[in-house]
C-alpha cells in the first residue's frame, strides 16, 4: 500500500465552551504543548461563538490545520458545554479530505460524549487509512486525490473581479513574489478559498506550501511570514495594507483593487507579454461554459509556452546544463519590461548560473 493511502495527521484535539462561557482544551491525542494549545484556543473562536467559523484551515510551523466547530444540540452526550471544535494537525494540504475526517470524529465525539471513540476512529485511520462511518459507510484517505483538492478553486471568480489586473497576481507568483490578500473578518471562508486558489496559477510548481489562508498579525505568525521568501497569505485587518514591508503585492477583497509595495515595482514592470496572458486569462474566465479545471489548464498551457519558448533561449555550459545569459536576452532586443521579467523568471526556474 503507498504512503498516500494513508493518513499524514500529527495530532487532534478538542476544544470546549462550557455553559458558564468558560473555553478550555479538554483532551487530545498525542499531547500538545501548551504554546499550540493557546495558539488553536484562539483560532476556533469559541470565545466569541457570534464569529464561529464552521470550518478553518491554514497553515503553521511546515504543517497544516483544520478545526471544525459547531454548536452543540440537545441529542447530544455534553450536559454542560455548549459549543465544541476538534483540531487536526496535519503534514499535508486537503481541506475536503480533513473537513469530512473532522466531521466524523466530531460527530462520534458528540453523540458518546466520550474521546475514546473519536480516538478509536482516529487511529483506525492513521494505521489503515479508512474508518467506518455511522451512516455504515466508509471513510478512506484514498479517496481524496491531493490534485482534486488544488484544483477545487475559484479563479474563475478572481479573474472576473479583478480583469486584467489579476496579472499582477500571476506575475507575482511566478516570480516568487510575497502577496497578501484581505477580507474582513465576517468573510473568512472567502478568505480561505481566494488564498487556496490562488496558487493554482502556477500550476506547474504544485506547491501549496506558500498557501497561508488565514494569518494574525502577532508576533509569531508574522516572523514565519518574514522568514518565508515566498507566500499567499490572508489577513482580516485592513491595516496591513500599510505594512509593505510584508508584502510585494496586496490585494483588497473590499475595495477590488490590486496594488503594489513602492520597492517591488521595479518587478512589475508590465510589457505585451504580460498584456497578452492578461486577456487570455480574461477571455478564458468569461466564457460560461469554462470550469475550474479548464481555466486552471488554460493558464498552465500558456505558462508551459513561455517557458518552453525561455528555455529555447538557453545555453550549454561546460558541465553540460542549461542556463539563460542576460547577455542572450539582450542580444534579443526586447523591451526592458519583458527583458527584466524573463530573466527574473529563469531565475526562478533554476535556469540562472548561480
Amino acid at each position: 500500500m503507498s504512503t498516500h493511502q494513508f493518513l499524514t495527521a500529527k495530532s487532534t484535539g478538542l476544544i470546549e465552551r462550557d455553559i458558564n462561557g468558560d473555553v478550555l482544551w479538554t483532551w487530545s491525542y498525542p499531547s500538545v504543548s501548551d504554546v499550540d494549545r493557546v495558539f488553536f484556543t484562539q483560532k476556533c473562536r469559541l470565545g466569541t461563538p457570534e464569529n464561529l467559523v464552521p470550518f478553518l484551515f491554514s497553515q503553521r510551523d511546515r504543517s497544516w490545520y483544520y478545526i471544525l466547530s459547531g454548536e452543540v444540540e440537545d441529542t447530544d452526550h455534553l450536559p454542560k458545554v455548549t459549543h465544541v471544535s476538534i483540531v487536526l494537525v496535519t503534514k499535508d494540504f486537503n481541506p475536503e479530505k480533513y473537513e469530512i475526517l473532522c466531521r466524523i470524529l466530531l460527530r462520534k465525539y458528540r453523540k458518546s460524549g466520550n474521546p475514546a471513540s473519536l480516538l478509536e476512529s482516529y487511529l483506525s485511520v492513521l494505521t489503515r487509512g479508512s474508518c467506518s462511518t455511522e451512516e455504515n459507510g466508509r471513510f478512506s484517505v484514498q479517496d481524496y486525490d491531493v490534485k482534486r483538492s488544488y484544483a477545487n478553486t475559484k479563479l474563475k471568480d478572481f479573474i472576473l473581479t479583478y480583469g486584467m489586473e489579476s496579472i499582477i497576481v500571476y506575475t507575482a507568483l511566478l516570480l516568487k513574489k510575497r502577496v497578501i490578500v484581505y477580507c474582513p473578518e465576517n468573510q473568512l471562508p472567502q478568505l480561505m478559498s481566494i488564498v487556496r486558489s490562488l496558487p493554482a496559477l502556477v500550476w506547474h510548481r504544485q506547491n501549496w506550501d506558500i498557501a497561508f489562508p488565514v494569518v494574525e498579525i502577532e508576533d509569531s505568525e508574522v516572523d514565519v511570514l518574514k522568514e518565508t521568501t515566498s507566500y499567499v497569505a490572508g489577513v482580516t485587518d485592513a491595516s496591513v495594507e500599510g505594512r509593505t514591508d510584508l508584502y510585494d503585492v496586496f490585494v483588497n477583497t473590499s475595495t477590488g483593487q490590486i496594488s503594489i509595495a513602492p520597492d517591488a515595482k521595479e518587478s512589475f514592470a508590465m510589457g505585451k507579454l504580460h498584456k497578452d496572458i492578461a486577456k487570455h486569462m480574461v477571455q478564458c474566465a468569461e466564457m460560461d461554459e469554462a470550469t475550474e479545471e479548464q481555466i486552471i489548464k488554460e493558464i498552465s498551457k500558456k505558462t508551459t509556452e513561455l517557458l518552453n519558448n525561455l528555455r529555447s533561449l538557453a545555453t550549454e555550459t561546460e558541465d553540460g546544463s542549461h542556463v539563460i545569459q542576460l547577455e542572450t536576452l539582450k542580444e534579443r532586443k526586447m523591451a526592458a519590461a519583458t527583458e527584466s521579467f524573463l530573466f527574473s523568471l529563469a531565475a526562478c526556474e533554476g535556469l540562472v548560473e548561480v
